[in-house]
């Protein structure tokens, strides 16, 4: 879900962008205008997220799941080691495709008990000669989230934040590199975010795929070839939003209120149960279920009945998840509280 205003303020400027005779999909991405365009997302966001100057920001096409295979093939750059923990779908994947290209051991996982927990690890757990460690931060199907950050000690620690940046504050110099698909809580489909700490950089073999190099990418301002020029207009309309509001901070306090409103009403419910460990619960996926499958399909039918869609859960485990990503307002959570309440109260 988007922003309205941004949504309206891009309508608006659809065909002419402001003033300057082009759609923003028509722009070369070397004029003068996209470059600023191009510039100015790039300094709003170091700015709500307080970036350190020692990290480089991309703007990459292919999404996160072209980032599990760059990651690997760019930081396996000594002992050919990596470790992940495996917290989720997207987690798994990860590290399945970066088995591709090294010594990659799963250190940790919660796929024995259907991912309802984050496994909690110590910097013993980690091999003293890995070249990075891999965790998804915001696990959408599952609804859990870290509730910390894995202390690595000098190895460097790789987020996948895709569902949950800048619902949070995060402390970014923790990170290797943080990296992001924008479809949650930034822009339309087709950008990765890719927030890498400089030292990191350069280190991909000679018979790396050029575009999968994340220094060519650094060292071209994100535009070695023509990217997502809409796409990265929508983030920076985002970012200038995210920074009139108060900023991330104020965005996560509204984000807890809202999470925490439809928690607290599905723990009291007699009906509806979330299977998540309440210390990992996600504040941008929310995982219920009643019990009983058919209910659950019940459920989701008359909830887009009455214009709530997308409730159902992922195909992998059923029942339903209610994403309350950054741009749901809490107006969305009441309504969705008071069909639970009734459609509870009818199927008692």
């Amino acid at each position: 879900m988007l922003p309205l205003n941004v949504i309206e303020d891009a309508a608006a400027n659809l065909a002419d962008y402001q003033g300057c005779g082009e759609s923003v999909m028509e722009m070369s991405h070397r004029s003068a205008e996209f470059k600023a365009i191009l510039e100015d997302a790039e300094k709003n966001l170091r700015d709500i997220m307080n970036i350190p100057d020692n990290y480089k920001v991309m703007f990459i096409q292919g999404g996160a799941t072209l980032q599990f295979a760059m990651i690997p093939l760019n930081l396996l750059r000594n002992s050919g080691k990596a470790d992940y923990i495996v917290s989720g779908t997207w987690a798994k994947k990860a590290a399945k495709e970066a088995q591709k290209f090294g010594d990659i051991k799963i250190v940790a996982s919660s796929e024995e008990d259907t991912f309802t927990y984050i496994p909690e690890v110590s910097k013993e757990d980690f091999r003293p000669d890995a070249d990075y460690v891999h965790i998804t931060f915001n696990n959408t199907i599952y609804g859990t989230h870290y509730p910390y950050i894995p202390d690595t000690g000098d190895i460097p620690l790789v987020a996948d934040m895709s569902s949950c940046i800048l619902s949070e504050e995060v402390d970014v110099s923790k990170f290797g590199l943080i990296y992001a698909g924008v479809q949650k809580n930034i822009a339309p489909a087709g950008v990765a975010i890719a927030i890498m700490r400089e030292d990191l950089l350069g280190f991909a073999k000679e018979t790396v795929p050029t575009y999968l190099d994340y220094k060519i990418h650094a060292d071209n301002g994100s535009t070695y070839n023509t990217p997502n020029c809409f796409g990265i207009y929508i983030a920076g309309e985002v970012f200038k939003h995210i920074k009139n509001i108060g900023g991330i901070a104020a965005i996560n306090k509204i984000n807890v209120e809202k999470a925490q409103k439809l928690y607290d009403y599905i723990d009291s419910s007699e009906l509806y149960t979330c299977p998540v460990r309440e210390r990992d619960r996600s504040l941008m996926n929310v995982v219920f279920v009643t019990g009983d499958a058919d209910l659950d399909k019940k459920f989701v039918a008359e909830a887009k009945a009455n214009n709530m869609h997308n409730l159902n859960g992922h195909r992998s485990i059923g029942g339903m998840r209610a994403s309350i990503y950054n741009a749901m307002p809490m107006e969305g959570v009441d309504a969705l509280i008071e069909f639970m309440k009734k459609f509870e109260e009818e199927n008692k």
